[in-house]
């Protein structure tokens, strides 16, 4: 097996593209040999921990609801063909994803990684939940079948806070300034929302090295 490391954040909406395409490459060579793990990248490290304005957020950081408009209408475009109908619309903040991380953080403990991080992309991006929100990551949690109130417990500590912004900075150290990034093997690093056809090229070249090893 080949381990498959991703940095993500939950509020990035081409890492939620570029889980959806690497899936489909999944799907398609049932026989892949990744096992993956998520690991936490926050797009705004610098966020409050409360949040903000959704809105005031984008046209600050695209410099003006133009800008926004535009860089969003291209965004769910490209959604949109890989069959994800996102609700911009009904998100109203932009939150602070530190709790979001450290949820995904101990998901992986019980071997639900995968379920939490798709359940977090859909809460955001397609009913417009704010997942910086405590109450709504405890709910998101029982759902994937987590233990709610051991998850409402740990929220409310500090409990691997240090650990999750550690890991954050020490991915920017070593060169990572955006994502997704998508690191095989701990040797090759692939950034970006690549489609499914590369995935699968990269396997099957995966799958032909291990056969004549």
């Amino acid at each position: 097996m080949i381990k498959l490391d991703i940095l993500s954040d939950p509020i990035c909406p081409w890492c939620y593209i570029g889980k959806t395409r690497l899936e489909k490459a999944l799907a398609d060579v049932p026989d892949h040999p990744f096992v993956i793990e998520w690991h936490p990248f926050q797009l705004n490290p610098d966020m409050p921990a409360e949040g903000m304005d959704r809105r005031t957020y984008l046209e600050t950081k695209f410099g003006g609801k133009e800008n926004a408009v535009r860089v969003y209408g291209e965004i769910e475009k490209h959604a949109r063909e890989d069959g994800l109908d996102l609700d911009f619309g009904a998100i109203q903040k932009t939150p602070n994803t530190v709790d979001a991380h450290r949820l995904i953080h101990w998901a992986g403990i019980e071997g639900k990684q995968d379920e939490i991080v798709n359940a977090l992309f859909t809460a955001y991006f397609h009913e417009g939940r704010d997942i910086g929100s405590r109450e709504v990551l405890c709910d998101i949690a029982d759902s994937c079948g987590l233990d709610a109130a051991v998850i409402g417990k740990l929220l409310k500590s500090d409990e691997d806070v240090d650990m999750i912004r550690k890991r954050d900075t020490h991915s920017r150290e070593m060169g990572v300034n955006s994502v997704p990034t998508f690191i095989i093997a701990n040797q090759h690093a692939v950034p970006g929302a690549q489609p499914a056809d590369l995935w699968i090229k990269v396997i099957e070249e995966l799958k032909e090295k291990e056969a004549n090893a």
